[in-house]
């Protein structure tokens, strides 16, 4: 699968992912989403707070900032139901490496 693939392919999974959160009584909004190169690097390149390898910078990630009853959570905890969704039906999810609100789909041997 080419990287415009995958990037089209994960829009439909974030827009999912959504649907799925609303419907569970959670509430969003975006955090990190893509991570401009000019700012951040290239890939492989490390620039500010961004790892050098970061899914961010090819439209491959996303990090939720999630809600609740008006409630904002921040653990891990808090995104495992969605981070359950996420990975069954495909996605990789960061509360399997201590970043919970974070979102993505593998490209390149990267989580």
């Amino acid at each position: 699968m080419t990287l415009g693939q995958k990037q089209r392919k994960f829009t439909r999974m974030i827009a999912d992912l959504i649907c799925f959160a609303y419907s569970q009584g959670y509430e969003l909004t975006f955090g990190d989403a893509y991570r401009d190169p000019r700012v951040h690097g290239h890939v492989g390149q490390k620039k500010s707070y961004s790892s050098a390898n970061s899914l961010h910078k090819e439209r491959l990630a996303v990090d939720f900032n999630l809600f609740k009853n008006g409630q904002y959570l921040t653990s891990t905890e808090d995104h495992r139901q969605l981070g359950e969704y996420w990975e069954s039906i495909g996605g990789s999810w960061g509360g399997r490496f201590n970043d919970g609100n974070h979102y993505s789909i593998e490209h390149g041997g990267r989580k």
